[in-house]
């Protein structure tokens, strides 16, 4: 068997120095937040930090912008369905990523083109909690790379294990006050 290291996303939703420095280079950080208007001086300050470090930074819902400010990438949420923007050319390495909670989510991304699409929740209990059968199923529905999202903490990081999942991503597990554990596999 093959083994890899799983991806890493974390979603921030304001510019903090000492959680993105506990992360290790192979994070990608994913900064949302939808209760205020981006402040294009914070996204600024964010991707210049992010490339000092050497960590991916990806905007979510304004791939306009994230072209614009020469970022690493978008991350589509699930609930955008729009599809303006395959006539937008993008650098060559532009990572599109996006969520999706049912398989007429799952449909939706992979029409929008993503690489990626972060499939929620599979341990958090919500009104989009999946569980393990349930997220295995939606994920064998689609070619894309898959990501778990939602409830990923210490105690059930090996469970994914279980799954065709690449990754994971989520906010919580990424804010110890301690560094991460290194080496988390994925067996293929």
């Amino acid at each position: 068997m093959h083994k890899k290291f799983l991806k890493k996303y974390y979603f921030i939703d304001q510019f903090n120095k000492s959680n993105i420095d506990k992360q290790d280079k192979k994070t990608t950080i994913i900064y949302r937040n939808y209760s205020k208007k981006y402040q294009i001086d914070e996204i600024i300050l964010l991707r210049d930090y992010c490339k000092k470090r050497g960590v991916k930074f990806l905007l979510s819902n304004d791939i306009k912008l994230s072209i614009a400010l020469n970022l690493d990438g978008a991350y589509l949420p699930s609930f955008n369905k729009y599809l303006s923007h395959l006539s937008f050319k993008f650098k060559k390495n532009f990572i599109l990523i996006g969520s999706a909670h049912n398989l007429k989510e799952i449909k939706i991304k992979q029409k929008q083109k993503v690489s990626e699409i972060f499939i929620s929740s599979l341990f958090k209990k919500n009104k989009n909690y999946l569980g393990l059968n349930k997220f295995n199923l939606l994920s064998n529905h689609t070619q894309k790379s898959v990501i778990a999202l939602g409830g990923i903490s210490e105690q059930n990081i090996k469970i994914i294990n279980l799954t065709r999942s690449l990754g994971f991503a989520g906010i919580s597990y990424f804010e110890k006050k301690r560094p991460l554990k290194r080496g988390l596999f994925y067996k293929i």
